[in-house]
């Protein structure tokens, strides 16, 4: 089958540069990786640009067959170019192209990088997830909220701009330097002190929760993920625990959580949850990744791994699910190439057929590219 790898490298397939760029790029390694495992599945790849030139490259390189269906499939990895809802760019134009692709769809991006909806989703699915205000360069003051605080940007990813602040100038400060620089509110939300666990779904329905990773933040004085952890620039970055070392009923609780969160972000074939665990042991969602990183030295790589997938099976399940839901069968493949074997069902994943759709019952509460 013909795959088209979509991603962003160049800034410059626009008509103008103008609003938030996109301060993401795809790792070289983690696209070239995934390329190779699709040729390795023995399906013909292309690597496309996703910006204006997008559409003339795939009719160009997978036009419909003789009946005007679709003779291929993107395996997107476009984080976009440009703008507060940058991650909906590439499958809104694929969606209106008519070609199908893998991941979430242009609603459940956009809900996973506008930190506020979110969060607002995750409430109304009875998700537990921490107090916060929405702040901008007005409103510094008298947020009601109980330091210490987590200020971030309301629509970046991979932690960008993150401070964790401890008094109210420290606040003014952290808000400031997020509306400077990113040209948007900062979401203020309460710390949660404790665990940090990432739980990574894969699949739809039924979809299969893989191996908890948890964060070990021992030794270290600041106990959250930062941007520098996430693309390994920490000399002092957390280690990631996988299985994570969770009793089964919290492990439980945590995997019925991200699978609430999953359904109720409207995510696709493939996420990430992040969850911080208090001392009482109460979770708290903080957010959920809609394109997880496919890094090797991430958390979702790791507990695929650990679930027994090799990358080429990881590459090659995810494009399955992809196709399953468009057409209903896995990604057709050559027969004379020799396929990436998938692990078999085992104590190292957890299918949601058997999980409960929605989260046990929680205490009351009044979110890279790894």
């Amino acid at each position: 089958m013909k795959v088209a790898v979509v991603r962003n490298r160049s800034r410059d397939g626009v008509i103008n540069l103008f609003g938030q760029p996109c301060p993401e790029v795809y790792g070289k390694k983690a696209v070239q990786m995934t390329i190779d495992a699709l040729r390795e599945a023995g399906h013909t790849v292309a690597v496309l640009e996703g910006d204006k030139t997008l559409f003339a490259k795939l009719e160009e390189f997978m036009p419909p067959d003789a009946d005007g269906r679709p003779a291929g499939m993107v395996f997107n990895m476009a984080y976009g170019v440009q703008g507060k809802s940058r991650y909906t760019h590439v499958p809104a134009m694929l969606e209106m192209a008519g070609v199908p692709y893998t991941g979430a769809d242009p609603l459940g991006h956009a809900i996973a990088l506008d930190k506020v909806v979110t969060k607002i989703q995750m409430r109304d699915a009875g998700v537990p997830t921490p107090n916060y205000k929405v702040v901008t360069a007005d409103e510094m003051h008298n947020t009601g909220l109980r330091f210490p605080l987590v200020v971030k940007p309301r629509h970046e990813s991979t932690s960008y701009g993150l401070r964790l602040v401890e008094t109210p100038a420290e606040l003014q400060e952290a808000v400031l330097a997020v509306v400077t620089a990113y040209q948007q509110d900062a979401l203020v939300e309460e710390y949660i002190d404790g665990r940090e666990v990432a739980v990574a779904v894969l699949g739809n329905e039924p979809a299969d929760l893989l191996p908890l990773v948890e964060f070990d933040f021992k030794g270290r004085s600041l106990r959250a993920v930062t941007w520098g952890d996430k693309y390994h620039k920490q000399p002092d970055e957390p280690q990631k625990l996988c299985p994570a070392p969770v009793d089964e009923k919290l492990a439980e609780r945590l995997r019925a959580i991200a699978l609430a969160t999953f359904r109720a972000c409207h995510c696709r074939d493939y996420s990430r949850v992040d969850i911080r665990i208090d001392p009482s042991g109460n979770p708290f969602v903080l957010e959920i990744n809609s394109m997880a990183s496919l890094g090797t030295g991430g958390a979702y790589v790791l507990a695929a791994r650990t679930a027994g997938y090799t990358f080429p099976a990881l590459i090659s399940r995810i494009l399955d699910l992809a196709h399953q839901r468009y057409f209903g069968t896995p990604a057709p493949r050559d027969p004379k190439v020799s396929q990436p074997e998938q692990p078999n069902a085992s104590s190292a994943l957890s299918s949601a057929a058997t999980a409960s759709p929605q989260p046990p019952a929680s205490r009351t509460v009044p979110q890279l590219q790894d």
